[in-house]
């Protein structure tokens, strides 16, 4: 199971494939009519209930769905090693927003199921697939060009983007495993313009942001 907090997160779940388990509420009357019944509970019921330190007075539990086989064709974004949660929840919004139905995570990418993950989804969660596996394995078998983030790739406003590919952002401190940059067809950076070029890097979610949009710049 997974907990999904606040009104607008929880209603959008409900208005998926999820299946849920419980709603609890501070204020039940607060909500529409809803498909299950709504358990009303005190603000301190909720608050041990919570993961949020001020909690959004709604709260919902729902299944963890089956992992499906990840898309075999189009395009797919890969984490390598993602460990925050407000990334990766960022991320998987950044995916819904740009149409990306794909998301590949390694194994030790923060669990998309973490609860600061669901809050920073805001109900994209259901509409993006996930998947989580042995990214070099993966990118090994597949015939898909993989094009991964670096700073010393070729500038992304310049590069040509194939409608079919693997995007592969890495680690916020350490970036891509040396296992994944073998496998890399193509490496794609993000020119900066500030005065003096002294910032070190980008956020891994703005990072993708900017990527996802040239991508479908390009491939609209």
């Amino acid at each position: 199971m997974f907990i999904a907090e606040g009104r607008k997160g929880v209603l959008e779940l409900l208005d998926s494939d999820l299946v849920c388990e419980g709603i609890y509420a501070v204020d039940p009357e607060a909500l529409p009519p809803l498909p299950l019944e709504v358990v009303p509970v005190s603000n301190k019921e909720l608050q041990q209930m919570s993961a949020l330190k001020t909690p959004a007075g709604v709260l919902g539990v729902f299944r963890i769905p089956a992992q499906e086989e990840p898309l075999s064709s189009g395009v797919v974004l890969a984490l390598d090693d993602v460990r925050d949660p407000g990334n990766l929840g960022t991320i998987i919004r950044l995916c819904d927003w740009f149409g990306i139905p794909q998301l590949l995570c390694s194994p030790n990418t923060v669990d998309c199921y973490n609860p600061k993950v669901v809050q920073a989804t805001m109900g994209s969660l259901s509409r993006v697939r996930m998947a989580y596996k042995d990214l070099p394995e993966f990118l090994a078998h597949d015939e898909r060009p993989v094009y991964i983030a670096d700073m010393d790739g070729i500038n992304t406003y310049e590069a040509s983007w194939p409608e079919e590919l693997i995007l592969v952002m890495g680690n916020e401190a350490n970036g891509l495993s040396e296992a994944v940059r073998e496998l890399a067809t193509g490496v794609l950076s993000i020119p900066r313009f500030g005065e003096g070029n002294r910032t070190e890097s980008l956020n891994v979610a703005t990072a993708t942001a900017i990527l996802l949009s040239e991508f479908r710049r390009n491939n609209p």
